[in-house]
C-alpha cells in the first residue's frame, strides 16, 4: 500500500500528572510514522477550538499542548470555573447553562472559532460531535473539522440507513425493521413478525436514550410513546427502528481509523458489556474469551463498515454478540472519538487524539494494520456522580474531598474535575475515567481493583464502591460478561448492606475526637500549665469521656471516647446499650500523606476519615463505610415542611420537564404526575396510590433540589 515509511521522535516536557498511556511524569515521547507515495507531510494546526467541556476537553488539550498546538475553550455560565477553562490558552463564554443555548449552539461556536483565529474544531464526544450539519458548517466556514464528514455522519448516524449500508457491505445485522413507516399499528405489526422480545431504538443518538425493551404486545404502544418522547428531546428526531432483542448478548465494539488517502485500519476490539440503563460502566480491551479468528473477523467487518461510507478520522463500529455461539451483528457506528478510547490506547501504545489531528491536517495514518498489535490488557471505569442503590440516579454537588490513585504509565486518570469543583445538574454526571493496564487480564484486574480502592470521593454519591464490587465479582474475574451482568448479579452488587465493623466506628469516633482536641491551641508561654494538656483528657476530678452517636442504616451506635494521660484513647463501641467491642490505649496520628494511622487492637492500620456536615466517610481495609452523626432535633429545627406524609419527592436534583396533574384532580395508582430531567435523562414520577391531588409545588422549568416534595395529596 505504501512505498516507504518515515518516522521521528519528539520529546515534550509536561506539567500535568494525569498522562496518557506509557507517558512518564516528566516527559512524553511521541513517535510519529507517516506513510506516503505522493503525499507530502503537512504541518499540524497552530490553534484549535475544543467544542466541549469536562474530561474530554482536558484530554484533547493535553495532546494538543504536547504537540505545540494552542487550545481554545468555550464555557457556559455553569462552567465559569471549570478545569477545561483554566487549562486552555484562551476561553470564551458562549451562554447560559442549558446546552441548547451554549454547547449545542453552532453559531456561537463558529463565532468563537473565527474570533480566536482557530484553524480547526475538535467536537469531543456528545453535544455536537455527531451533528452532520455542524461538520458541514465548520468546513463551509473554511475551518477543519476534527472528525468525519457530514455525509458519513448522516449515513451512520441513522440506525435505519446504516443497517441497509451494512447489509450491502456484507456486514451481518440484527433482524428487524429499519424503514420510514412510523405508523404505530404498522410498527406493532412488525414487532410481532420479528418476535418478542424486541428492542425499540431511536434511529439517531446513543447512550441508551430512546431505547426500550418490549417483552409483550400489551406494552408496545406505551414503550413506543416513551421512546419517541425521549428521542425527540435528546436528538430532535422521534423516528425509531425495531429489532430482535437478544437475551444474553455481549456488547463488543471495534475502534477504526481512516485518513483522506483511502487508508483504513482497526485497532482491535473492546468489550463494553457491563452496563446500567443501557449505558457503559466498565470497558476492557481486548474482549475476553475471543479466538484470534473471531477477533480478525470483527476487525475486517469493522473496516468494511468504515469503507462502505467513505469514512474519515476516528470511529467505532459497535456489534452485539451472542454469548453462546459468538456470532456478532452490526448495531451502529459512533462517528466520533468514544468515551472509552483510552483502553485501546493502553493496549496499542497509541495516542488517538494525535491520530485525529494528523488525519484532519491531511496526513496519512501514523501506522498500518500490520504494525498495530495488542500489548497486555486494560480496563476503564467510568466514575459517575450517582447512587447505585437508588436505581443509579444521578447526583450533584461539591467534590468536597478527593483522593485519587497514583498515576503512572499503567494507571491513567482522565478527569475534568478536582477537589472543590461542583458537579452540575445540567450535564452528564461522569466525574472521570480510571484506566489501568497490566501484562495480562489477571494482572490488569488486580491493579484495577487496587486503584478503585485508592479512589475516594466525599461530598456526593458516586459509583466507585459499586465498580469495586463488579471488579471483585467471581463472574467478572472469569470474564463471564454480558449486557445483563448487573441485573443478573444485582443482589451481590447492590444487596443488603452489612453492619459496620466496630473498628470502623471506633476509628471514626477517635479521629473526630482527635480533630477536636488538636483544634485547641494551648498557650506556649507555660508548657507545664494543665491547660496545655486539655487534649490529653485532663480534668480535676474525673476523666473527660464523651459519647459520639452514629446512625448507619437507621441503626444507632454509640462510641464512648475516653482520653488517657498517655496521649492514647479508650474506645467502647455500643449498640442498644450492649457493648460490642472495647479498644484500649489506641494511638491515632497522621502521616505525611494525610492518612490516619491508628494502633488499635494490637494492629497498626491506615484509614482516611472525612467529616462533611453531619456525614462521616471512613475508608479502610473494610472498604468505604458511610455513617451519619446523630443531630438533636433542636438543631435541625424539627420535621421539614416538605417531608409531610402524602407526598412524592424528587429522587435527585433535577429540572421539571412536564407537570401532568393539577390541584383537585383525581388520579389512579401509577398515574404519571411529573416528568423530571436530570443529567440529560428523563425520569417519570408516578402516583404511589389512588387519591386526590392537593398541591402541585413546582412548575415546568423549575430547578428542584433532592428530596423535595413535588405533589401533595388530600388526606
Amino acid at each position: 500500500m505504501f512505498t516507504h515509511l518515515r518516522a521521528c521522535k519528539t520529546t515534550v516536557a509536561l506539567s500535568t500528572k494525569v498522562l496518557p498511556n506509557r507517558w512518564t511524569t516528566a516527559t512524553l515521547t511521541v513517535t510519529r510514522s507517516w506513510y506516503s507515495t505522493s503525499v507530502e507531510r503537512k504541518s499540524l494546526f497552530d490553534k484549535i477550538l475544543i467544542a466541549n467541556r469536562g474530561e474530554i476537553a482536558c484530554r484533547v488539550m493535553r495532546t494538543a499542548k504536547s504537540l505545540g498546538i494552542k487550545t481554545v475553550a468555550v464555557y457556559s455560565d455553569a462552567d465559569v470555573h471549570a478545569q477545561h477553562v483554566k487549562m486552555a490558552d484562551e476561553a470564551y463564554w458562549i451562554g447560559p447553562p442549558a446546552s441548547a443555548e451554549s454547547y449545542l449552539s453552532i453559531d456561537k461556536i463558529i463565532e468563537v472559532a473565527k474570533k480566536s483565529g482557530s484553524q480547526a474544531i475538535h467536537p469531543g464526544y456528545g453535544f455536537l460531535s455527531e451533528n452532520a450539519d455542524f461538520s458541514d458548517r465548520v468546513k463551509a466556514e473554511k475551518l477543519a473539522f476534527i472528525g468525519p464528514s457530514g455525509d458519513a455522519m448522516r449515513s451512520m448516524g441513522s440506525k435505519s440507513e446504516s443497517k441497509y449500508i451494512m447489509e450491502r457491505a456484507g456486514v451481518p445485522v440484527v433482524p428487524g425493521y429499519h424503514g420510514d413507516n412510523q405508523d404505530v399499528a404498522f410498527l406493532k405489526e412488525q414487532a410481532s413478525l420479528i418476535g418478542y422480545p424486541v428492542l425499540i431504538k431511536a434511529i439517531k443518538g446513543g447512550g441508551g436514550k430512546g431505547m426500550r425493551i418490549v417483552r409483550t404486545p400489551d406494552e408496545f404502544e406505551q414503550m413506543l410513546s416513551s421512546s419517541k418522547q425521549e428521542s425527540i428531546k435528546s436528538f430532535g428526531d422521534d423516528k425509531v427502528l425495531i429489532e430482535r432483542y437478544l437475551e444474553r448478548p455481549r456488547h463488543v465494539e471495534v475502534q477504526v481509523f481512516a485518513d483522506q488517502h483511502n487508508n483504513v485500519v482497526h485497532l482491535f476490539e473492546r468489550d463494553c458489556s457491563v452496563q446500567r440503563r443501557h449505558q457503559k460502566v466498565i470497558e476492557e480491551a481486548p474482549a475476553p474469551g475471543l479466538s484470534e479468528e473471531i477477533r480478525a473477523d470483527l476487525g475486517a467487518k469493522a473496516v468494511a463498515a468504515a469503507r462502505a461510507v467513505g469514512y474519515e478520522n476516528a470511529g467505532t463500529v459497535e456489534f452485539i454478540m451472542d454469548n453462546i455461539d459468538k456470532k456478532f451483528y452490526f448495531m451502529e457506528m459512533n462517528t466520533r472519538l468514544q468515551v472509552e478510547h483510552p483502553v485501546t490506547e493502553m493496549v496499542t501504545n497509541t495516542d488517538l487524539v494525535q491520530w485525529q489531528l494528523e488525519v484532519a491536517s491531511g496526513n496519512t495514518l501514523p501506522m498500518s494494520q500490520s504494525q498495530l498489535s495488542l500489548t497486555g490488557h486494560a480496563f476503564e471505569a467510568r466514575v459517575y456522580a450517582e447512587n447505585p442503590t437508588n436505581n443509579f440516579l444521578p447526583d450533584t454537588g461539591p467534590l468536597f474531598s478527593v483522593r485519587t490513585p497514583p498515576t503512572s504509565g499503567d494507571v491513567r486518570l482522565e478527569t475534568g474535575f478536582i477537589e472543590g469543583d461542583q458537579i452540575s445538574v445540567y450535564y452528564d454526571p461522569m466525574i472521570s475515567k480510571l484506566v489501568v493496564r497490566g501484562d495480562n487480564r489477571d494482572d490488569a484486574l488486580r491493579r484495577f481493583r487496587l486503584a478503585l480502592e485508592q479512589y475516594q470521593v466525599v461530598g456526593l454519591n458516586t459509583n466507585i464502591d459499586f465498580l469495586r464490587k463488579v471488579a471483585s465479582h467471581p463472574a467478572f474475574i472469569k470474564g463471564e460478561v454480558e449486557t445483563g451482568f448487573i441485573q443478573e448479579f444485582e443482589q451481590d452488587l447492590l444487596g443488603v448492606p452489612v453492619p459496620p465493623n466496630p473498628v470502623t466506628l471506633a476509628l471514626a469516633a477517635g479521629v473526630i475526637r482527635h480533630q477536636e482536641a488538636t483544634a485547641i491551641k494551648p498557650s506556649a508561654k507555660d508548657p507545664f500549665s494543665p491547660w496545655s494538656n486539655l487534649h490529653n483528657g485532663f480534668r480535676l476530678n474525673t476523666k473527660d469521656s464523651s459519647k459520639t452517636v452514629f446512625i448507619v442504616d437507621n441503626v444507632e451506635y454509640d462510641v464512648l471516647v475516653t482520653p488517657n494521660s498517655t496521649n492514647t484513647l479508650d474506645l467502647e463501641v455500643r449498640q442498644s446499650s450492649e457493648t460490642l467491642k472495647i479498644y484500649s490505649d489506641v494511638v491515632i496520628s497522621r502521616d505525611v500523606d494525610g492518612q490516619w494511622v491508628s494502633n488499635i487492637d494490637n494492629k497498626s492500620v491506615k484509614s482516611n476519615v472525612v467529616v462533611h456536615n453531619d456525614k462521616v466517610a471512613v475508608f479502610n481495609e473494610y472498604g468505604r463505610t458511610d455513617v451519619r452523626l446523630a443531630v438533636p432535633a433542636y438543631v435541625t429545627g424539627g420535621e421539614d415542611a416538605n417531608g409531610a406524609a402524602g407526598s412524592v419527592k424528587t429522587p435527585m436534583p433535577c429540572k421539571i420537564s412536564q407537570v401532568l396533574v393539577q390541584a383537585g384532580q383525581k388520579i389512579e395508582k401509577d398515574s404519571v404526575l411529573v416528568v423530571l430531567e436530570a443529567m440529560k435523562m428523563e425520569h417519570v414520577i408516578r402516583a404511589p396510590a389512588a387519591g386526590v391531588v392537593d398541591q402541585v409545588l413546582y412548575s415546568v422549568g423549575d430547578l428542584v433540589e433532592e428530596n423535595k416534595s413535588l405533589v401533595t395529596f388530600c388526606e
